[in-house]
């Protein structure tokens, strides 16, 4: 299982790459292994501002779907249109080119909220 130290977690299997005022966001390696083979990508929040829990979007795989929860309150600015045609890529390369959105924070405080990989890493492996 893949955990990249440099990058932030929650505990619903987001990852969270910050970049002075903006977030990529994605789910996890553990996420994409526990859904299976991601079929739909479908985040109908872009231009709005999304508050830190709640739901941004969801991801579809052959058995189930799964809503993604915004790690950060914020303005989602950016989904990963290669996804619309590419939705395997958050099996093959979740934190690269399965990358799903980007929002411009709204409050930095709750960054101290996120896990970083040592936590994250706790979590899932229970």
């Amino acid at each position: 299982m893949n955990i990249p130290a440099e990058l932030k977690y929650t505990k619903d299997h987001e990852w969270i790459k910050i970049e002075g005022n903006i977030a990529t966001v994605g789910i996890t390696d553990f996420a994409q292994g526990e859904l299976g083979d991601i079929v739909y990508v479908d985040v109908d929040t872009l231009e709005d501002t999304v508050n830190e829990g709640d739901v941004f979007g969801s991801v579809e795989a052959v058995k189930t779907v799964s809503d993604l929860f915004m790690p950060l309150t914020g303005e989602v600015i950016e989904f990963n249109e290669t996804l619309e045609d590419e939705p395997e890529l958050v099996n093959t390369d979740p934190y690269g080119k399965g990358w799903m959105i980007k929002i411009e924070i709204s409050d930095n405080s709750q960054i101290e909220n996120l896990l970083n990989a040592e936590a994250y890493q706790k979590l899932v492996k229970g």
